[in-house]
């Protein structure tokens, strides 16, 4: 059939989208419920939506096929005699012309429909079957681009293959939004690629900057690439002082406040010489009455980060004994020399937490009374991580406690019956008819809409904390010469091992 078949097929697809319009348009020949027209429709629109999304992930799909087919098509079609950087070109400027897509979009589209279809057959899988979207795919083929061969399956296998050794937990990663999905991603890669993070990010801080960018109106953008925890500090206490000037007579919302914060603090916060302009120290508790009140003391140097971040990190790495990375709130796993940094420069926001040595995740604790106490408050922001609204990105130090059932209703207050919603979806719950499902301690409320649909909320992916080798292989390791004792570390003492576990040692380890 050919041409004619692919022109028939569209022909049905743009009938069948006529028939959606006019159902959706009320216009249908019998409206979607008989006995209550207004909530049928209001069903039925979602069912429009559900299904158009599954229609354009398969799309998609198509698209990327398509795209690779031509191009490998038109490569043979044109010969050996042109050189394939002009061979690329061709190809992207016709992809472009087709789509509407400028050259760098046409040359990106073909870079990742290449990897998807070449590379990634579970994400190929997931947009034919219309479980993952364009943008779900892209996430995917960024970051396993960054990731040898081996580690780029692994990483698809971890979020799409069901029965892969430990897969992703909660939400599917076609529910997610592609940039929650990102985030999931970006930290998995940071965990599991083939070279130290701590590598990474030495050879990353080099390329710290700040952007400027005209905009349109009289406005400009005004941007910095920094290490995670300096930038996570400055938000952290951008949004405390912000939300410090909040009040009945504040008519500037939240996102102007931190804008005017921001520029304030820029332009007059520790800029003459020999004068202490103000305090640092500055918690998410801790309001400010006026942007002067935080500017930094002209004595202190510019890298003493002290706004309150929180951070995870296992002890061994915290010992320097491995290179296991750390988990910065609202970021994701860093390099623990900057964990050991934060730990040094006295940061006050480390809490001890006991986890579970299987998978990681902290244990549960629990308490009888109304109050959030700070124990439990610090457990909820490790076990959700964020606002555990699906798609939301707030981190943990920006959300509110909130009884999953109402305390006055007979709720407890413990784990199971405790979210942290961020401020707009706390008054989201409380004024609208979306409503938080039970927890549990590992994982954190899902959702339901005034619909009646269930959405599941994002779940922390835990894993198991790394143990460091033993001294003599650490020996090893580290260049010793046979027979000179082990390297001690400042803060750890080699007390060999258990009998029980040389007991254990010897037959794991037999001779063969």
């Amino acid at each position: 059939m050919g041409k004619v078949a692919v022109v028939e097929a569209l022909a049905d697809i743009r009938a069948a989208l006529a028939v959606l319009v006019a159902e959706v348009d009320g216009c249908g020949a019998e409206p979607f419920c008989a006995a209550d027209p207004l909530a049928g429709l209001v069903d039925g629109c979602l069912d429009v939506l559900a299904g158009a999304r599954e229609v354009e992930a398969r799309v998609a799909g198509l698209k990327a096929r398509a795209a690779v087919a031509f191009a490998d098509a038109a490569g043979v079609v044109a010969g050996r005699g042109v050189p394939v950087v002009a061979q690329e070109m061709a190809v992207a400027a016709e992809v472009g012309c087709v789509l509407a897509l400028g050259p760098r979009a046409a040359s990106s589209f073909l870079a990742t429909a290449h990897a998807v279809v070449a590379s990634l057959p579970l994400t190929l899988a997931g947009l034919q079957a219309g479980t993952l979207s364009w943008g779900h795919a892209v996430v995917m083929a960024d970051e396993a681009a960054a990731l040898d061969a081996a580690g780029a399956v692994e990483l698809e296998a971890h979020f799409l293959d069901p029965d892969a050794p430990d897969t992703a937990r909660g939400c599917p990663v076609g529910e997610l939004p592609a940039h929650r999905f990102r985030a999931k991603a970006r930290s998995w890669r940071e965990r599991h690629h083939a070279e130290s993070i701590e590598t990474r990010h030495t050879r990353s801080v080099a390329d710290r900057r700040v952007d400027y960018r005209p905009d349109r109106d009289g406005m400009a953008w005004l941007s910095a690439y920094l290490p995670a925890d300096q930038a996570a500090a400055a938000w952290n206490r951008l949004n405390a002082i912000s939300r410090g000037l909040q009040g009945p007579e504040e008519t500037r919302t939240l996102a102007q406040l931190r804008a005017d914060v921001f520029a304030t603090s820029l332009l007059t916060a520790g800029l003459s010489t020999g004068q202490a302009v103000g305090r640092v120290d500055v918690g998410p508790d801790e309001g400010c009455i006026s942007p002067e009140n935080f500017a930094r003391p002209a004595d202190v140097p510019p890298d003493a980060v002290r706004a309150q971040v929180l951070v995870t990190v296992p002890v061994f790495s915290l010992l320097g004994l491995t290179d296991e990375a750390a988990v910065l709130d609202g970021y994701g796993p860093i390099p623990p020399s900057m964990a050991r940094r934060l730990v040094a420069a006295g940061a006050g926001s480390f809490y001890r937490v006991l986890v579970d040595p299987r998978d990681g995740a902290p244990l549960e604790i629990g308490r009888k009374s109304y109050r959030v106490g700070k124990a439990m408050r610090n457990w909820l922001r490790l076990r959700d991580g964020k606002c555990p609204f699906p798609g939301c990105s707030n981190s943990s130090l920006d959300t509110e406690a909130d009884h999953i059932l109402a305390w006055a209703n007979g709720g407890t207050t413990g784990i199971r019956n405790l979210g942290q919603p961020c401020p707009k979806h706390h008054r989201l719950r409380h004024t609208t008819g979306w409503k938080p499902t039970p927890a549990s301690k590992t994982d954190p409320p899902g959702w339901t809409s005034p619909a009646g649909r269930h959405y599941h909320s994002e779940h922390q992916d835990w894993e198991p904390t790394k143990r460091p080798p033993p001294p003599d292989q650490r020996t090893e390791e580290r260049g010793s010469h046979a027979g000179e004792p082990p390297a001690s570390h400042p803060d750890f003492a080699y007390l060999g091992l258990s009998p029980g576990e040389e007991s254990l040692a010897r037959i794991l380890h037999a001779p063969a």
